[in-house]
């Protein structure tokens, strides 16, 4: 079965018992399904056995490795400076949340991540500006195809916005 996330598309089939989910990195669907057939191909000659799966970075690294960088580059210095950059500080300062794979970050890691926040006496809008950056992080890395799905953010209620 192809599918489209994004602009790209994705084949997933059962191979033996395992799940096989690949981006083919192609924005043609007529492409994909040739990527897709030759997959299940080879697997069914024996040329290859399920594929190992890449390396996870953690968040810390993705962070500093390839968001920093891009955000950096693609942002006002402004929206640089006074977001992003204080968002991702804030986010490798916690090195227990910023130590996990990208793929273990769970709705429940990033409750505990806020409630980390909020122990350290910072304000519901603070921790929700940390949790924005957060969520445009795992966005980016889900466009990027360094995780499968990104989990969902909440924010804290109880914001205040300024009027007029």
């Amino acid at each position: 079965m192809i599918y489209k996330r994004g602009d790209v598309y994705w084949y997933k089939f059962m191979w033996q018992g395992k799940l096989v989910r690949e981006s083919t990195k192609q924005g043609n669907d007529k492409v994909a399904r040739q990527m897709e057939a030759a997959h299940r191909t080879s697997l069914a000659k024996g040329e290859v056995g399920i594929r190992d799966k890449k390396p996870v970075l953690s968040l810390a690294e993705f962070c500093e490795k390839r968001f920093a960088p891009w955000a950096e580059s693609t942002s006002s210095l402004k929206t640089w400076r006074d977001f992003y950059r204080v968002g991702l500080l804030a986010i490798k300062a916690h090195t227990t949340f910023a130590n996990l794979t990208l793929d273990a970050i769970s709705t429940e890691r990033i409750a505990d991540f806020a409630t980390h926040r909020q122990a350290q006496g910072m304000k519901v809008a603070t921790v929700n500006a940390s949790l924005r950056i957060l969520r445009r992080v795992l966005r980016v890395a889900e466009e990027w195809g360094e995780l499968e799905k990104t989990p969902k953010v909440r924010m804290l209620p109880g914001e205040s916005h300024r009027e007029g």
